[in-house]
């Protein structure tokens, strides 16, 4: 008899991805499972990325989340009973045998309308857990985190669940494929900066006040600026794209990426072994920095504070990376050794060992 699993994860793209790696490898698991998708269309990511995948998507109200139980939670009960009620509906209508959630504001009400009628298995991708998950892992079957220390009770370590695209990217195998779609130069080394779908001002700035540095050191650059970022100074062997549409393409273009420190980010670029100066952004609870620690400390990257970016600094730390082979290869390697490629598989199979009780 076949399983009936709902996902809960939309919301960012950091909370979408994980939810369909898990629901890709699900299937490939129990090719017969049922998967739906709970969303909302705050946003329009939900409504975009999830059916391009092929899995049926059910809108729920959208509530939106504080960080920290705050007066603004009690604020939302209209809200949050109507989100409640609509999960209630789907969990009936697609007889659910179990609900996964990956925190944000889709999540709690998932967790809300399961308890009681459905078991749950909470994900935390961050190092520090958010309010959802929190609330959430106080009544699950099973909880798996990517990193130790979440603040969440009997969480499991699985990493964070990345789609087969990136666990098996071939890098090397398709570095000259990729270099040419970019029209990046065939040899030297590659500098991928990248700051998220708007760009990341701090990023954007240090890229071009480096570019003529790193030009003259040989480097080349794929530069994702953002939406409404701004690219640098056109120079050879510096391409800007307002947006990255095939990321795996772009690591398997660059020998070393310039970026953020959210939990996907960091996942992905040490899944497929390249070293990072990862800029954490300075706002929130810190988390961004506790993401990025367990790779830097294992040296696959090195971590500089947001107020610290400029040009000078990312000069000084990733020229002397990217213009030693010997040194690349190591760093790579202390990446993917860092992290979990086995993550989707793993969560795929605590959800499934908990649908069938």
């Amino acid at each position: 008899m076949s399983v009936s699993v709902v996902v809960a994860g939309g919301g960012s793209a950091g909370h979408i991805e994980p939810t369909l790696a898990v629901a890709d490898a699900v299937r490939r698991l129990a090719p017969d499972a049922r998967v739906t998708a709970l969303g909302t269309e705050k946003g329009g990511l939900d409504t975009t990325l999830i059916p391009a995948r092929g899995y049926p998507l059910e809108l729920i109200p959208p509530v939106p989340l504080p960080r920290k139980p705050t007066a603004d939670l009690l604020r939302l009960p209209g809200k949050v009973r109507a989100a409640v009620r609509r999960v209630r509906e789907v969990l009936r209508e697609v007889d659910a045998d179990v609900v996964v959630g990956f925190g944000g504001f889709v999540a709690l009400p998932a967790y809300l309308g399961a308890r009681g009628r459905v078991p749950i298995v909470v994900h935390e991708a961050n190092a520090r857990a958010g309010l959802a998950n929190k609330v959430g892992a106080r009544f699950a079957a099973r909880v798996a985190a990517a990193t130790p220390d979440t603040g969440l009770p009997g969480a499991e370590l699985v990493g964070i669940p990345l789609r087969a695209s990136i666990t098996g990217l071939d890098r090397a195998g398709l570095r000259a494929k990729a270099r040419a779609e970019f029209g990046l130069p065939a040899e030297g080394p590659v500098l991928l900066a990248f700051g998220g779908s708007l760009g990341a001002r701090t990023i954007n700035n240090a890229v071009a006040e480096a570019l003529p540095g790193l030009v003259d050191a040989g480097i080349a650059v794929l530069h994702s600026y953002g939406k409404a970022g701004t690219p640098g100074p056109d120079l050879p062997g510096y391409v800007a794209r307002p947006y990255l549409d095939d990321m795996p393409l772009a690591y398997a273009a660059a020998d070393a990426v310039l970026g953020r420190a959210g939990a996907m980010t960091v996942a992905e670029v040490s899944a497929v072994g390249l070293p990072a100066m990862y800029v954490p952004l300075p706002i929130g609870n810190g988390e961004q920095a506790l993401n990025a620690a367990p790779v830097v400390a294992k040296g696959g990257g090195l971590l500089v504070v947001d107020a610290e970016c400029d040009g000078p600094r990312v000069l000084a730390e990733l020229v002397p990376i990217l213009t030693d082979p010997e040194r690349l290869a190591t760093m790579g390697a202390a990446a993917r050794a860092s992290g979990h490629a086995h993550a989707a598989d793993r969560m795929a199979e605590i959800v499934l060992e908990v649908a069938r009780g």
